[in-house]
């Protein structure tokens, strides 16, 4: 039996009535577009009981955490930003944690025997902040009492929600590595859950009930941690107590790049996600050659500019507080002429990365508008599916497998484990204005396809006047190793034998999960209705009221 949203139906109802200012006849209270109808439905309530988009972040974030359990949770990390309408200011809410203070890295890297397997399971894991995360959004920003957060997160992970097909099929991928505790919940008849039925987390909702009425020091100091160290010291892990303790969540600048006229914001190091502005810039330097969408010539460029772009990525990452990011010189005319310059524009070339790299479409990216026009744009993870496949007993908590995303070879390249300093992350969640007014808000997950997917929605809505639907839907590629093409299977086989014939090994699967927002506004930029999708690719849903 399926589930059924009454109110959001409503919503979409309401929503889709509202095409133009005068059929407007009540003020818009907000948007959200999720990854699952329920986190969706938790966000718009609070926007209707009168909170504001950071409010709702929260709620949005525990729902999913209970949702899609194998996706994201406060045993992971992320970047979020976001559009403060009364100050007018774009800002970046890190939190991609540190590196354990204890982690020695070596034994993630060759020729140390089980290297491999020591980037899943305790090794793996590194300190989790996206509690402090929310934490921080709402003590700068909360309107509401953070008790009533936590209402929806709670009442699914109590009483359950029903298990839809892509959850059940990660369910059993993941079931081998579950431990009797796990499947308690995750297969508790001795077989792995499966479509509709249904997933009780009574654990978790009981660490939400703890977390929403003593606040976040439970998780971090009190009988949670303890938990969580007792789990990491019977594995071997190398988080510990004191990671916890230490750990924050920081406001910083985000960093910003002109494209077409619109200013396009996203996070700083230590994301990684300056990658997708290269990505923009070097667009740019071919915008005479008048490229149609989708055809073979305009996706082998995008190709070649990606792997340019991912090869920046690794040349400039950086910790902050450790290296400067030299922004003006690699987003520079000269710089992104250069690196133009040696792109190939009749064949594939091989792209060799010197490490492994692991790749993951296992993160969740969710955005958020209100009335007021505040913009939140957010990417949690917990990296791999299920992360690393602990879950501290008695906490309902699936803890993140972050370490094996940052690399490992050669040992000291930009993005190694550097104990006790920011973890670099690939997470790109973006915020456009447009003559100094919040326009759109975007992002997706992906492991290193994120900084490939979200610049080809943003050339996508900017370069081709797509909807926000219609851009997020578009077929996209992304590059492999060392001249694999991923090429989604809605791409025309004659565009697929094209690129093969300049020498693309092509392979058909799908790429990221992609949520959206546009703010439509009057000719007074007053704010007339929201426009946003949830990828057709997932589960999700976007909606407004």
């Amino acid at each position: 039996m399926k589930h059924v949203y009454p109110l959001l139906v409503l919503l979409l109802l309401s929503l889709n009535a509202c095409q133009t200012a005068e059929k407007q006849t009540a003020p818009l209270k907000g948007f959200v577009s999720a990854a699952h109808p329920l986190a969706t439905q938790a966000g718009l309530e609070v926007l209707a009981k009168g909170g504001n988009a950071f409010d709702a972040f929260i709620a949005v974030a525990s729902t999913l955490n209970v949702t899609e359990p194998m996706m994201s949770g406060i045993g992971g990390y992320g970047t979020i930003l976001i559009y403060d309408a009364k100050k007018s200011q774009v800002r970046y809410l890190n939190s991609s944690g540190r590196i354990p203070v204890g982690t020695n890295s070596d034994l993630m890297r060759a020729p140390t025997p089980n290297f491999m397997e020591n980037r899943t399971g305790a090794k793996a894991v590194s300190t989790p902040s996206n509690l402090h995360a929310w934490e921080a959004m709402h003590k700068e920003y909360g309107s509401l009492e953070w008790t009533s957060l936590f209402d929806r997160a709670i009442e699914h992970a109590e009483n359950g929600f029903e298990v839809y097909p892509l959850l059940a099929r990660f369910i059993e991928m993941s079931a081998p590595d579950f431990t009797d505790y796990t499947k308690g919940f995750y297969a508790p008849s001795g077989m792995p859950l499966g479509e509709g039925d249904q997933l009780v987390q009574k654990d978790l909702a009981t660490t939400f009930k703890q977390i929403a009425n003593a606040g976040v020091a439970s998780f971090y100091e009190g009988s949670i941690a303890d938990a969580i160290d007792n789990a990491m010291q019977q594995r071997d892990g190398f988080l510990r107590k004191v990671d916890l303790v230490n750990d924050t969540a920081e406001w910083w600048e985000p960093i910003k790049y002109n494209y077409q006229g619109y200013d396009v914001y996203t996070a700083a190091p230590p994301s990684n996600a300056f990658a997708a502005f290269t990505f923009l810039g070097l667009n740019e330097q071919f915008k005479d050659k008048q490229y149609q969408s989708g055809s073979a010539n305009y996706l082998h460029l995008l190709a070649e500019i990606a792997k340019a772009s991912y090869s920046s990525r690794l040349l400039y990452s950086v910790d902050p507080e450790l290296d400067p990011f030299p922004g003006d010189s690699i987003f520079s005319a000269p710089y992104l002429a250069a690196l133009a310059s040696q792109l190939n524009l009749t064949e594939a070339t091989e792209y060799q990365l010197p490490f492994t790299s692991p790749n993951s479409m296992n993160t969740t990216h969710f955005v958020i508008a209100d009335s007021e026009g505040n913009l939140v744009s957010a990417t949690q993870t917990l990296g791999n599916l299920f992360g690393s496949r602990i879950m501290p007993e008695g906490t309902g908590i699936w803890l993140n497998n972050s370490l094996a995303y940052c690399t490992y070879e050669p040992k000291g390249n930009p993005m190694d484990a550097k104990p006790g300093h920011h973890k670099l992350s690939g997470d790109c969640p973006v915020i456009i204005m447009k003559d100094n007014q919040p326009w759109a808000a975007l992002g997706s997950p992906g492991g290193h396809t994120i900084t490939q997917n979200v610049p080809q929605i943003i050339f996508n809505l900017l370069d081709f006047q797509m909807t926000m639907v219609d851009a997020i839907a578009a077929p996209k590629i992304s590059f492999e190793e060392p001249n694999n093409l991923i090429v989604e299977s809605t791409v025309p086989t004659v565009v697929q034998d094209s690129l093969r014939q300049m020498g693309h090994q092509v392979v058909n699967h799908n790429i990221g999960n992609a949520h959206g927002v546009q703010i439509i506004r009057d000719e007074n930029g007053n704010i007339v209705r929201f426009e946003g999708a949830a990828d057709p690719r997932g589960h999700g849903l976007a909606a407004g009221n």
